[in-house]
């Protein structure tokens, strides 16, 4: 792990001052949401990690697991459940019961951004958390980075120049993983946005995921 860093922040991280208080004002006008940071889902010995931006407002600030409660996370799931990363029935909510299978799900940025966008000192300050949560993956393969600030992210997590991999849907680059040799997957983000606009349809959400499925099942 990343010079002594947990893979996973406090829930009373006080890294980031403005999203300390868009948690806490948020907190005030919800004491029934999450509003800490989101730690990861899935189990460590997975060989797929997928890392997305940052938790969203009433997506998993609100429900405490990534990706869950909102568009995105409906999309998702759903995508993981026919490419065979997950078991159970996905209800948007965290005690719906679903599993993941080989797989993980993490962010760049463990708390909730205002506007869901992050500043450069903010996802700077996390990516010790990230760099920790991908070494700390022992039989890790494969990263799918949602979004190009996930894609840059993910480098620097692991120490790479950006010239190392260009960011572009359904790009793939071999990287050194502090592991070993992993596979880097790209795709436009998941978010309600993209797909109502067309940037992503669901035939190229699963185009990724059928490369990322043939990429462990056969190498």
């Amino acid at each position: 792990m990343s010079a002594g860093i947990p893979p996973e922040a406090p829930l009373d991280c006080p890294l980031c001052p403005r999203l300390v208080a868009f948690r806490e004002k948020t907190a005030a006008e919800h004491p029934d949401w999450h509003n800490a940071p989101v730690e990861s889902f899935g189990k460590a010995d997975a060989r797929l990690l997928i890392i997305g931006l940052a938790p969203g407002l009433r997506g998993a600030n609100r429900t405490g697991r990534p990706f869950t409660g909102d568009w995105a996370g409906d999309l998702l799931y759903a995508t993981l459940d026919r490419f065979g990363f997950s078991r159970g029935t996905y209800a948007s909510h965290a005690g719906d019961g679903v599993e993941l299978v080989d797989a993980m799900i993490t962010n760049a940025v463990r708390c909730v951004p205002p506007e869901n966008k992050p500043v450069g000192a903010e996802a700077s300050a996390c990516r010790p958390y990230l760099t920790s949560r991908i070494a700390a993956m022992s039989q890790l393969r494969a990263v799918l980075c949602l979004g190009k600030i996930s894609h840059d992210n993910t480098l620097r997590a692991l120490g790479l120049p950006l010239k190392t991999a260009t960011f572009g849907h359904a790009a793939t680059a071999d990287l050194d993983g502090p592991g070993g040799p992993v596979r880097l997957f790209d795709s436009y983000h998941c978010s309600r946005y993209n797909t109502n606009t067309g940037r992503l349809t669901q035939a190229m959400f699963d185009g990724v995921f059928a490369d990322i499925r043939a990429f462990l099942d056969h190498g």
